[in-house]
């Protein structure tokens, strides 16, 4: 089933829009992966201006492409974050971040463009399970991912892969997660294909980011489907394999996959939870800004983001 993006506004502060295929109407998860959205790449130097704004429930996972991206919670932490690097952040019971993007001449070394303002990159979410909604809020910043080249005997080098989260192909990341799940970045040559093995017990995602990848997957009755850049092909469980092929430029596909997820959530503004009084609690201890639950912290976006109001109706997980 392919999920094609939609364009949404990232904030009123700036133009640019993202491209987001989870959640959707017909697909609500991978495994616990629920959002996906996908942005730039844009020159603009003020790509991400994100004020101070909370979570709950989830855990927040930063890809980067190109760029450079400065992240900072109510917990403390200040990070700034460069391609091939992993920002995550437990939410559990309650956080709150900024994230704004950095111009060449503040992050140098972060730029993959001859120093161009190129801001490029994924944000995703993981849902958390019952028995972690309340874990302590944490974050961590993971800087050396595991990477390996895939080659097969007559192409020599013909993908390189980088672990997210989970385990692939015998390498796992040291990334906190709390349910069964994989994440991995996958970049094709030019012309080459490889076959990747896939879990079978997992569903699984394959999100175009560069190029141009057609997908086959006799399990799944895919032979070289074609995937839109930001468009997400979504495979049931069973698959144990499925074969990439990219274009005439290199490509860069995101793999997403995990357990099916076994409990219904309720997803609302940034939050998660189970139920209407889960959002609404977080919502009104956000909103009054006591610095509690949400402890204040200072960045130089400034200000913060309030809630929006409740619909007048009960929310109910789905």
């Amino acid at each position: 089933m392919l999920i094609p993006p939609r364009n949404v506004k990232l904030t009123t502060r700036t133009g640019v829009e993202v491209r987001r295929t989870l959640p959707h109407r017909d697909l609500k998860m991978i495994g616990a992966w629920c959002f996906v959205d996908h942005f730039g790449p844009t020159e603009q130097t003020d790509g991400m201006v994100v004020a101070a704004h909370p979570h709950t429930g989830l855990q927040t996972v930063t890809w980067l492409i190109e760029g450079a991206i400065e992240h900072r919670d109510s917990i403390g932490s200040v990070q700034i974050i460069k391609p091939g690097q992993l920002n995550l952040m437990t939410a559990g019971q309650g956080i709150a971040h900024s994230e704004l993007s950095l111009a060449a001449a503040q992050a140098p070394g972060s730029f993959s463009s001859g120093g161009a303002n190129l801001l490029h990159a994924v944000q995703l979410w993981v849902a958390l399970p019952s028995d972690a909604l309340n874990a302590a809020p944490d974050f961590e910043h993971q800087a050396n991912l595991p990477r390996f080249t895939l080659a097969d005997g007559a192409a020599g080098s013909i993908a390189t892969a980088t672990v997210l989260a989970g385990e692939f192909m015998g390498h796992v990341a040291q990334t906190k997660t709390f349910s069964p799940l994989i994440g991995v970045e996958i970049r094709v040559r030019a012309g080459q294909t490889v076959e990747i093995p896939l879990n079978p017990a997992f569903e699984h995602g394959f999100m175009l980011v560069e190029g141009q990848i057609a997908l086959s997957a006799a399990a799944a009755g895919l032979n070289n489907t074609d995937i839109p850049v930001s468009g997400l092909e979504y495979l049931e469980k069973g698959p144990d394999s499925a074969i990439l092929t990219a274009g005439v430029q290199d490509s860069i596909i995101l793999l997403l996959g995990g357990e099916p997820f076994g409990e219904k959530i309720l997803m609302w503004w940034n939050f998660i939870g189970r139920s209407h009084q889960d959002i609404a609690k977080a919502r009104e201890e956000w909103n009054a800004q006591t610095g509690q639950r949400f402890a204040a912290f200072k960045d130089s976006i400034g200000g913060y983001i309030p809630a929006p109001d409740l619909p007048s109706v009960s929310l109910q997980a789905r």
